[in-house]
């Protein structure tokens, strides 16, 4: 193991693993998640010299249990965490085999702390980023274009407010509720990256591959949930587009001039055999829909050729699923390819009072572009 790209990617995806061993162990995410750092870095630097543990996920288990061990019986720790310590009395003492049940990977569950109702929607993408995707405070700062202590605040204020809950899978009376929390925050770190909000690029590859390996996870675990499997199509076949949406000067190239040749087929045909089971299995949700107009899209030789009315008419299964301006006003874009952009702007009519987006560009710019449709439009018909 000598590689140090090969190292890093491995304990990116052993850290939720051997974090939620821990918390599930101990009972404390935060010391828990401090214990983890700490292992990951001995491991960083320790297994750079010779060719590696015969098992990584069992040594970090262990490096870190004796860490947090270690941290409970500390003289500074008794005193800050008195009850703490005292309720946490017959765990002190590692196990004498620290590394059993190290084939139970606690992912989901960690996914689903990190996604807990008590913290707010940026805590929880934060927290996921970090605790989850293995980021560093500095990675997950610079991906939301904060400094990095006011990052590392935020997700110091989601563990504190964590202490005290139980490490455990919800409930089945909130189960339904906090995956829809979960597939949200996933559903939003790929939207951040794939059309970043912030910042000088338009693309960040990074969290839009933590996104899909995450959602990778939930879905390998739970692969017979439709929305699950619907997340994770819509992002493979958005992200086959990926290489063809910036050109050579920087610029956003419209979906209609991208090279459709140049979009990546492998992920194309994965997304779409995974929307095609979703819909013949699973009760439709809406994330199922937004992949099947996106297998729409990428399975169309060109704009002009594309099933513009299907796409019409899932959009409208979308608004009476998920309601949003949003969806109207893709709804609109649809409508004009559909019948004309005189239809189209009926459409956006209806959103111009409409508070969420009053300060959004996206209506001005999609209004703007329908209108320049129909004057050239009513200029062919005139010299016609």
């Amino acid at each position: 193991m000598t590689s140090e790209i090969r190292i890093e990617d491995l304990l990116r995806e052993l850290a939720p693993q051997v974090l939620g061993a821990l918390a599930r162990r101990y009972g404390h995410f935060d010391l828990a998640e401090d214990a983890v750092q700490e292992a990951l870095l001995a491991a960083s630097t320790q297994w750079l010299d010779g060719p590696g543990p015969d098992n990584p996920r069992a040594w970090l288990i262990t490096a870190a249990s004796r860490r947090l061990v270690d941290e409970l019986r500390s003289s500074s720790a008794r005193v800050r965490r008195e009850s703490l310590v005292a309720s946490y009395a017959p765990l002190v003492s590692p196990p004498a085999d620290v590394s059993s049940g190290v084939d139970r990977d606690d992912t989901l569950t960690l996914l689903f702390l990190c996604c807990h109702p008590s913290l707010s929607e940026p805590s929880q993408l934060a927290l996921t980023l970090r605790a989850v995707g293995g980021l560093t405070t500095a990675e997950i700062a610079a991906a939301f274009f904060v400094p990095e202590a006011t990052m590392a605040q935020r997700i110091s204020r989601a563990k504190q407010r964590l202490r005290g809950v139980s490490f455990s899978a919800p409930s089945s009376a909130e189960y339904t509720a906090r995956l829809r929390v979960v597939l949200h925050v996933l559903y939003l770190i790929f939207n951040e990256g794939y059309t970043a909000t912030s910042g000088p690029l338009l693309h960040r590859g990074d969290l839009t591959a933590e996104a899909l390996r995450l959602t990778r996870l939930v879905h390998r675990a739970l692969p017979s949930d439709g929305e699950v499997t619907g997340l994770l199509a819509l992002m493979l076949l958005t992200d086959s587009r990926r290489s063809t949406r910036v050109g050579a000067d920087g610029a956003l190239v419209p979906l209609a001039e991208q090279d459709r040749a140049q979009w990546d087929q492998s992920m194309i045909a994965e997304g779409t055999v995974l929307i095609d089971d979703a819909l013949a299995a699973a009760p439709i949700g809406p994330y199922q829909v937004q992949a099947a107009i996106a297998a729409l899209h990428a399975s169309a030789p060109s704009s002009s050729d594309t099933d513009w009315r299907q796409i019409v008419g899932l959009y409208a299964v979308l608004d009476r699923l998920a309601p949003n301006p949003m969806v109207t006003l893709n709804q609109a874009v649809a409508v004009a390819m559909a019948d004309g952009p005189a239809a189209g702007l009926a459409m956006l009519a209806g959103l111009d009072d409409d508070p969420r987006l009053a300060s959004h560009h996206r209506l001005d710019a999609v209004r703007g572009h329908l209108l320049e449709q129909r004057y050239l439009q009513d200029r062919a018909a005139a010299l016609g």
